[in-house]
């Protein structure tokens, strides 16, 4: 698998291409993305990994801010581009960016949903994925699975 890491190009992709939508909240969150990456590393795709390895949380969380612009932006080409999203739901944090991007994309049939119990809002989660027909498990290790099941050299 090739890593596509924020705010790398997009335009290098190959392959079936997944996004690693879900919670980050540095210090707080496990780094499930590096889970992912290495759980699928043996198949042929690109991951579009969001955690950005020179965050700076310095930065404002504003339309003017020109690397938080870029990052945000960046998620939404990633997610759109994307055959697949796999949403995280980390129990440890709120999420609220990843209830966001759920929510933007409920409609576009490129869901995989991980919620795992103990996550604060499971019950949102759990019913809207019901109510429109998302892929859901309950465990990191299930998403990967799924995941790979998704890839094109799946044996």
């Amino acid at each position: 698998m090739e890593v596509i890491k924020a705010p790398q190009s997009l335009s290098t992709s190959v392959g079936y291409s997944i996004f690693l939508a879900g919670s980050i909240e540095m210090g707080t969150a496990v780094n499930w993305q590096n889970s992912v990456e290495w759980g699928l590393a043996p198949f042929n795709g690109t991951i579009y990994n969001p955690r950005r390895d020179d965050w700076d949380s310095s930065w404002i969380q504003s339309i003017d801010h020109p690397k938080f612009y870029e990052q945000v932006n960046w998620e939404l080409d990633a997610m759109e581009q994307a055959a697949t999203i796999a949403v995280y739901f980390d129990p440890m944090t709120k999420a609220p960016i990843t209830l966001l991007e759920l929510g933007l994309f409920t409609h576009s049939k490129k869901l995989v949903v991980c919620c795992p119990h103990g996550f604060w809002r499971k019950g949102n989660v759990d019913i809207v994925c019901r109510r429109y027909g998302i892929e859901q498990v309950d465990t990191l290790e299930a998403l990967i699975a799924t995941l790979a099941r998704k890839l094109p050299n799946y044996d």
